[in-house]
């Protein structure tokens, strides 16, 4: 394990960022109180403290997104000589030539090493592979960036595709006395389910000059690079992909309403309106809640996109307390209702026959499949004097438990 090596200047950094962020929320509570009043005496909220609270609305996601960049910075290790890959000499070995391939373009090292292991990387199979410790450091970048991937089941394989058989009704089972017959009871029907993974690309640049720089640690460069790319990407994927050249998201699945739900859909709530009811508005959360089996709920999570999670956070509950929570500390999520909640971009904006929030189990509900292996293919000639680096995953996903997860729709 890569200890993390963490400065004052960095702790401090995120503490007043975790400062700010609840003075924001405290100023938020209390300007949206003042509008409430408003509304009370004069039927109508104030335009300047409308405009305030929206103002402090944008500042309170500024600073928690400050945070959140703050925490993720602060939990990354270093990726220097002193890693787990110096301790094992093949490990090592690739290393050494990957940097060669890398800063000066040599693959003489790489090509002998898959001639040793008996196999091809290069070519048709588009470059070559980057080492262990790089590709796990950016899948666990992913992680932490990629908010789906970060609440869902991750499989790693080394085929093209993930293939489960899975059951939707069980075999059938029954109470017998001691000596009572035991009549043969059905078996279960089973079918396969297909999460083949698709290839994703990122083409980081770098100069020259750059790459001749030993101080430079061309491993973190490349993990750094392609976190973003492959984090947008796989963020919109994991939502709203359409399962072509891409993994399937879960609003892409068939819906139907929860009272008629059946295996292969997922359930959904509905409001009534395009938008939340205008009186007790946060019923419609406390039904979704409930339409998932409690063996979901004790996982569960909220997924929404910041729009959303504005409107929800004013809500209050009888007693006239915020039904939404900061984070009890740096690095954790807000909670809503005592559940944890997510924040997906992806997800659609409150709207007419949107699904604009999903409630469920995603550890058991979403499958994310990665296929071991990242490839490298150096390009010094497309784009002079920049030296491209053409570098691809394969990842696929998509529904494994059409029951872990419920979305709550805006009717039209």
């Amino acid at each position: 394990m890569i200890p993390i090596v963490e400065t004052k200047a960095q702790s401090a950094d995120v503490a007043q960022a975790f400062e700010d962020f609840a003075r924001a929320f405290e100023a938020f509570k209390d300007a949206n109180d003042t509008r409430l009043g408003e509304i009370e005496t004069r039927l109508t909220g104030d335009v300047v403290t409308d405009e305030k609270l929206a103002r402090i609305d944008a500042a309170l996601d500024d600073a928690k997104r400050r945070l959140d960049r703050l925490a993720l910075d602060r939990s990354r290790p270093p990726l220097g000589d002193g890693g787990e890959g110096a301790r094992d000499p093949a490990q090592a070995e690739h290393k050494t030539a990957f940097h060669a391939y890398i800063r000066s373009g040599e693959a003489s090292g790489l090509k002998r090493l898959e001639e040793k292991a008996l196999s091809a990387g290069s070519g048709p199979d588009g470059g070559y592979l980057v080492p262990d410790v790089v590709e796990r450091e950016v899948l666990r970048r992913l992680s932490a960036v990629s908010p789906i991937r970060a609440i869902s089941s991750v499989r790693v394989i080394s085929g093209g595709q993930y293939k489960r058989a899975f059951s939707a009704s069980g075999p059938a089972t029954g109470w017998v006395g001691e000596t009572a017959a035991r009549p043969q009871t059905a078996g279960p029907t089973l079918s396969e389910m297909s999460f083949p993974a698709m290839e994703l690309y990122a083409m980081p640049a770098a100069t020259q000059t750059l790459l001749d720089d030993a101080v430079v640690d061309i491993d973190r460069w490349i993990a750094e690079e392609v976190e973003s790319a492959f984090a947008e990407q796989e963020g919109a994927a994991f939502v709203n992909g359409d399962g072509v050249n891409k993994p399937k998201g879960f609003l892409a699945a068939d819906t139907v309403e929860d009272e008629i739900w059946e295996w292969g859909r997922l359930g959904t709530v509905q409001t009534g309106g395009a938008g939340f009811p205008a009186t007790n508005p946060s019923d419609v959360l406390v039904e979704l809640i409930y339409a998932l089996k409690a063996g979901y709920r004790q996982n569960a999570a909220f997924v929404m996109n910041r729009k959303t999670q504005s409107a929800i956070r004013r809500f209050k509950d009888d007693n006239g307390q915020y039904l939404w929570a900061p984070p009890a500390s740096a690095g954790q999520a807000a909670t809503l209702m005592g559940f944890p909640v997510v924040e997906a971009e992806d997800m659609p904006d409150i709207a007419a026959d949107a699904c604009a929030v999903a409630f469920g189990d995603f550890k058991r509900g979403y499958l994310v499949v990665d296929r071991a292996g990242m490839r490298v293919l150096r390009d010094p000639y497309s784009a002079k004097p920049y030296v491209l680096f053409y570098t691809t995953k394969r990842v696929g996903g998509g529904v494994q438990d059409f029951a872990a997860i419920k979305l709550l729709k805006f009717a039209s």
